[in-house]
């Protein structure tokens, strides 16, 4: 069964035209007027993924936290995607694209549209639990804005499954200006800090598309669709991921290698 993420009729919605990467998004028209011309397009920026370099000098976890520089904007408690607490112990790291091009969709607004309840969607059995789209972090080039702790579970991946059960999800920007370079190594220092962390291996930060969608055509979603070879993880996924792993080898480790 579709889930449809319902935009609420509200200023800010009028001008941000929001839909993050849902579970299975519709297609939004998000300029005044009807005219979509050049929202397609991608952040016109590099596509280099602005790899560590080798021996890059060690940090702390909480150097590594900095450089990501993660500020709290969490959606208040009792409310919108916040009704109802589901604990979350994390064992992967969900990672997304937001594919939502207006100029103005930068991780901020995307924190005011979870904070108004702007990201509404059909609360349906076996489909969306709590009637909205929730995720912990989106990042832009400047900033990783956290909405949800980490203990709680989000809405961003496969409805009751485990991408929602036992994933951390990150929402990466594609606003137009946005460098995308910068804003996927701001993704990676997140990464890596929460693997060392939560003790999440490399092999467990995964793509949305890694969390099937049953009952839906296709069942893997092709997101985020700019790390993905033809919508499947490929050689772009396994580049990324290893730009993370070196983020996370960067970090000092205490005597006998043990965090």
């Amino acid at each position: 069964m579709n889930v449809f993420c319902c935009l609420k009729s509200f200023s800010l919605i009028a001008v941000l035209g929001l839909c993050s990467c849902s579970q299975s998004p519709p297609v939004v028209d998000i300029k005044p007027g009807g005219n979509s011309s050049g929202y397609g397009a991608t952040a016109a920026v590099s596509s280099n993924y602005n790899p560590v370099p080798a021996g890059s000098p060690a940090k702390s976890p909480t150097q590594l936290y900095s450089e990501a520089n993660v500020k709290r904007d969490y959606i208040p408690k009792g409310t919108h995607g916040r009704k109802v607490k589901r604990t979350l112990r994390p064992r992967y790291i969900t990672i997304h694209s937001t594919q939502n091009y207006s100029s103005q969709a930068d991780a901020w607004q995307h924190s005011k549209a979870l904070k108004n309840g702007a990201l509404s969607c059909r609360k349906v059995k076996g489909g969306n639990r709590i009637g909205y789209l929730t995720w912990h972090y989106t990042v832009d080039q400047s900033v990783a804005v956290q909405h949800l702790p980490t203990n709680e579970q989000g809405e961003h991946a496969d409805y009751d499954g485990p991408g929602n059960n036992y994933s951390i999800g990150i929402e990466m920007c594609e606003n137009r200006g946005n460098d995308r370079a910068r804003t996927l190594d701001r993704t990676a220092k997140l990464t890596a800090y929460l693997m060392h962390q939560y003790k999440i291996p490399i092999n467990r930060v995964v793509p949305h598309y890694h969390w099937p969608r049953f009952g839906h055509d296709p069942m893997h979603k092709n997101c985020p669709h700019f790390l993905l070879d033809n919508g499947r993880p490929g050689k772009k996924w396994r580049q990324y991921q290893a730009q993370i792993k070196k983020h996370y080898d960067s970090i000092t480790k205490p005597a006998g290698g043990m965090f």
